[in-house]
């Protein structure tokens, strides 16, 4: 186990840590906005422990941002829903 490889674990357990905490809020607000980013924050950990965990060759790594462009979309969509609800 090299340094990278542990500052990739501690990054992408940072994310899942966020996720659970915009659950939380959600949780107690039912706000929608915090579900859509504890759903982001989820992708983005997914996506960085795969980059960090599979072993995947930098050439075939492309799919894997597909899932941080489906994060942001989420996070976009939830911004736009909580702009258009006012």
């Amino acid at each position: 186990m090299t340094l990278l490889d542990f500052i990739s674990g501690a990054s992408t357990m940072g994310f899942f840590v966020a996720a659970l905490f915009f659950l939380r809020f959600w949780r107690n607000t039912a706000e929608p906005l915090f579900a859509s980013f504890a759903a982001a924050f989820f992708l983005f950990g997914m996506a960085h422990g795969l980059l960090t965990l599979a072993g995947i060759p930098i050439e075939e790594r492309s799919w894997i941002y597909l899932i941080r462009l489906a994060a942001f979309l989420i996070i976009l969509a939830g911004i736009a829903r909580k702009n258009l609800s006012h």
